[in-house]
């Protein structure tokens, strides 16, 4: 049986002896993580389209208009998929393609009007989902959720 199977099945919240030590911490955050994240992508406005093709959306109201390539790089995929995903959006009206200013063999994909609100609302129903969890949490927990939360994203950054 793994620390995870045994924890969930006697006490959620109990913390084994040696969970500080980095390796087992790791295992702990990985599938805290894994899971946190899973079920966050379930809350989306739309059933249309997959989780690869949301993070390419979000990816370009983050990061602007950007060739197939770039976003293939961005996303850490090849570029065929890219060329896959980015048809299926432009297809959806999501995206749009146009002619590269600086490359002529290039395009560059940007968002439209609808993919812009499909970001925006997957966005405010994640922010939602997780923000009614929290307040159900003491402040003492939120406020060691907003350390972790401060120190994941120095770790990640590195």
């Amino acid at each position: 049986m793994t620390y995870a199977h045994h924890v969930t099945a006697t006490d959620p919240t109990a913390v084994r002896p040696g969970a500080c030590r980095p390796a087992p911490l790791a295992a702990d955050l990985r599938i805290a993580l894994v899971r946190s994240v899973r079920r966050m992508r379930a809350e989306r406005s739309s059933d249309a389209i997959t989780d690869g093709q949301y993070a390419v959306l979000a990816a370009l109201d983050r990061e602007g208009p950007r060739t197939p390539r770039e976003l293939a790089d961005l996303e850490r995929v090849q570029p065929p998929s890219m060329t896959r995903t980015v048809t299926a959006l432009a297809a959806a009206g999501l995206v749009t393609r146009s002619d590269h200013p600086d490359d002529g063999r290039a395009v560059l994909v940007s968002l439209t009007d609808a993919g812009a609100r499909e970001v925006k609302e997957t966005r405010r129903r994640r922010d939602a989902w997780l923000a009614t969890r929290l307040a159900g949490l003491d402040p003492a927990d939120r406020e060691v959720l907003a350390r972790a939360a401060r120190i994941l994203r120095e770790q990640v950054a590195q």
